[in-house]
């Protein structure tokens, strides 16, 4: 049987999934690949990377991923997790370049199955990758234009580019002062204040537009939300 695996779905698959058009009932791969090795059925594994999302994670994640396996690729990882439960048939693979197929002819030939250790630093990366996940917006423009001016490629662009590079924290967080100077100044830089998140009203025009099938003033909602507590942190700085 042909199930949906990787390590962020084995326990977040509906957090990871929200708003995929093609992704309905969706159920944890844990569940799904347990109970069809009690029914002893093979099982082939699609989307071990996510749609790709597990080849292009945050730079601190990739930074983790470097020091354990310098060699190694960021997607090797997921492959790796894939492939190494014992009751995985086959793992597919999208490959565009020769370079994924040579990738991952290295990572399979032969595969080294992942330590108990090496799969709970996994869990923890995928903990950490929903902490803050990235919006799937591939900046096609199809939402465009906003019928009230806000300009949704560039403000998905920005918040993706920050968490890819850190720059979306708490205020527990160690670089957090840090994190909200970047985020702030950047927003402004690439986007203009009247075509911010703020000016989105929630008519949903943009939505039926989005091949991807964001909830698009759910998310404008939740940066707008975001850049509110920053601002409120520094004002009360200042004070």
């Amino acid at each position: 049987m042909q199930i949906q695996l990787n390590y962020v779905d084995w326990q977040h698959a509906a957090k990871a999934n929200v708003g995929n058009p093609w992704v309905r009932n969706v159920v944890n791969a844990e569940y799904l690949y347990n109970r069809l090795a009690e029914l002893h059925i093979p099982c082939t594994i699609m989307e071990p990377l996510l749609g790709g999302r597990l080849s292009k994670v945050p730079n601190h994640i990739v930074a983790q991923l470097k020091q354990r396996e310098p060699e190694q690729s960021v997607a090797s990882w997921a492959f790796r997790y894939a492939g190494s439960f014992p009751n995985v048939l086959t793992v597919l693979s999208g490959m565009t370049y020769m370079e994924h197929l040579q990738d991952n002819l290295r990572t399979f030939c032969p595969l080294h199955p992942l330590s108990e250790e090496e799969r709970r630093f996994l869990h923890h990366t995928a903990d950490l990758l929903m902490q803050y996940p990235t919006i799937p917006c591939n900046d096609c423009k199809y939402c465009m234009p906003c019928p009230f001016g806000v300009n949704i490629p560039a403000i998905f662009t920005h918040y993706n580019k920050c968490i890819n590079e850190g720059n979306v924290a708490e205020a527990q967080d160690e670089n957090y002062r840090e994190a909200r100077r970047a985020f702030l100044i950047g927003y402004d830089r690439s986007v203009p204040k009247l075509r911010q998140a703020n000016h989105c009203i929630g008519c949903k025009r943009c939505m039926a537009h989005c091949p991807q099938g964001i909830n698009i003033p759910g998310e404008m909602h939740r940066i707008d939300a975001y850049v509110e507590r920053l601002k409120q942190d520094i004002s009360a700085i200042s004070s």
